[in-house]
Parts: C-alpha cells; structure tokens; sequence
C-alpha cells in the first residue's frame, strides 16, 4: 500500500470513529427512545380550530430543555472543523465505498440531502420564511428557518453568538426554537442511521474500525450506582496522597464500620460523608457486572480519600458579606 493511500486510510478511519462515538451519544439521547416521534418531529404538524370567529394556530413541540440536550449532542457532528463532522465521515465513506457502485449512490444520496436540509445555499432552499412588522416603527424583518434555527442553537444554546441573537431577536425565542426543532430532529434521524449504516459495513468487513467504538460506554443510563472503595481520612493540612496506590503519608486513617462518624463530623467542623443505614440501601447500577461499577472499569484501583477542606459557608451569606465589605 502506498504512503498515501496508508494516510488517507488512517485519516478516514479516524473520522468514522469518531463520528460513530459521537453518533452512538446521540442514538442514546431521550428523544431517540421514539423513532416515530423523533422522525414526525422533522415536519411538525400545526393545528388550528376556530374560535370567536377568527383562527387559532397551537404548536405542540417537545420541551426546550430536552431539545436543547440534544443539540448539544448534535453540534460537533454539525461542524466541519470536528473530526466527527457529518460530511468528512460520508467523505470516508464514499472513499471506502469507492468500488462499491451501491453503496457510492447510497452516500452521494445522503449527501445532498445533508446539504439540502443542513446547509441550504439560499433562504429560498429553507423550509419556510418568517416576515415580520414592527406596528409601531414599521421597521420590517425577513428570516429563513435555517438562519431562525441557528439563531437558537447558537445564539440562545451551545454559545451566545450575538450576531446571530441579534438576527433573530425580532422573532422572539418561540420562532427560534420552532425552526431548530426539525433541524435538530433531522440531524438526529440522519446521524443514526447514517451509524448503522457504518455499523453494517464494518461487520461485512469494508471497514477496518474498532471495536470499541461501537461497545464502549458512550452515556450514562443511570447517575446513582455502589461501588467497592477504600476511605482514608486525615486532618485539614495534611500532605496529600500522591496517587491512588501509593503510600498514604502520615497522619491519614482508613474509615472503616467502626469509625466514630460524630468524632469526625467534631474534628472537621462538618459531616462530609452520608452513612447508609444498611449495605443495600442504594440499588447497584445496571450499567455494569461488577457491584454496579460502570461498564470497562472493573479493573480500576479505587481509592476515595475524604479531601481536607474547612467547612462549607452558606453561599448567601458569604456573597452578602462580600458585597457589604465594597461598601466600605
């Protein structure tokens, strides 16, 4: 194999792991749990009754927050400067697909509709436009969906991108939001199965890519788990441990089921552990095999060591007294 070729080869396959890391976090977001729902989100229904003789529109869409999750799931797949950016994985795959006159028009298929729905040339290509008027200035406004739905992820989301805040400010945030919805639901539908596409070829052998990147933890399902540890406590100043399976210095103690948690709440001024009342008072996490411990660390050293630290000021009280004191 020539050099070049070898380069280009470790170029795509860096992409396409990448992209199927970031693709496997999407396919994991809430919104994805209903492939109908997901996919109808793309073109929102309107509905609209008749009421004291004029037209009422209603808009159901999902909460913003949720949306707003997801597009920030979505954004490193929406940039071309990301190693997962949309179009360099289907680059790297219409390179890998280079013989396969199927598999060729599959991806050339998918991407002009990227460019179509993602990256319209002109507002004309856009879904809809919005034109507004000031009643009291006149002043008149005109906004394409595609440029209304990036004023929201990036000017309301993931950055606070003035100009386009500023853009699309005169809409208000309702129109905002109601543009990104089917951008980002779009987005989601064609990155996963854009992935199991990439999933498909890999097991038929076309792609040489790792294993781990379709298997590997890519998001938490559950926030609270138990696992084994060993606790060691010691006074505020104590020289700090230098690594988790080195020797502690002197003056640090193990925390074991005898250890007198009031005689340490009165030394540190503070209870900075929450004993259990019993050992099975907190239900193992499904994520992992071992005791709840999360997926690929079983193997990890775990050392929890309760870090010395004065006790916690009441965050109200201690900005009152910072403000009192510029007073003076």
């Amino acid at each position: 194999m020539a050099r070049d070729q070898a380069e280009i080869e470790q170029k795509n396959r860096q992409c396409l792991e990448s992209f199927a890391v970031r693709a496997r976090r999407v396919a994991e977001h809430s919104l994805a749990d209903d492939w109908e729902k997901l996919v109808a989100l793309i073109d929102p229904k309107i509905g609209f009754r008749f009421e004291n003789g004029e037209i009422r529109i209603r808009h159901e869409l999902p909460a913003e927050e949720v949306v707003e999750s997801a597009a920030a799931r979505i954004r490193p797949i929406l940039l071309a400067t990301e190693d997962c950016f949309h179009m360099k994985a289907l680059k790297a795959l219409g390179y890998a697909c280079r013989e396969l006159p199927r598999d060729a028009e599959w991806v050339r298929a998918v991407r002009a509709e990227w460019k179509t729905r993602v990256a319209p040339a002109t507002p004309a290509d856009a879904a809809y436009r919005v034109l507004i008027t000031d009643t009291a200035t006149g002043k008149e406004h005109d906004l394409d969906a595609y440029r209304l739905a990036l004023a929201w992820i990036y000017g309301d989301v993931v950055h606070h991108d003035t100009e386009r805040r500023k853009e699309g400010d005169p809409f208000g945030l309702r129109d905002r939001f109601r543009a990104a919805v089917p951008l980002v639901a779009w987005t989601m539908v064609a990155t996963i199965e854009l992935l199991g596409y990439i999933e498909a070829l890999w097991k038929d052998g076309v792609l040489q890519l790792q294993p781990e990147v379709f298997d590997g933890q890519v998001a938490l399902k559950s926030t609270m788990w138990e696992e084994s540890a060993q606790m060691f406590f010691a006074p505020v100043g104590t020289e700090p441990p230098s690594g988790a399976t080195t020797s502690l210095p002197e003056g640090w103690l193990p925390l074991g089921k005898n250890t007198d948690l009031a005689r340490l709440q009165n030394i540190f001024g503070g209870q900075l552990l929450h004993p259990t009342t019993s050992a099975h008072a907190t239900a193992p996490s499904s994520e992992g095999s071992d005791a709840g411990q999360p997926k690929g660390e079983g193997n990890t050293s775990r050392t929890a060591h309760g870090v010395p630290r004065q006790p916690v000021k009441d965050w109200q009280a201690e900005l009152m007294e910072r403000w009192r004191a510029t007073q003076h």
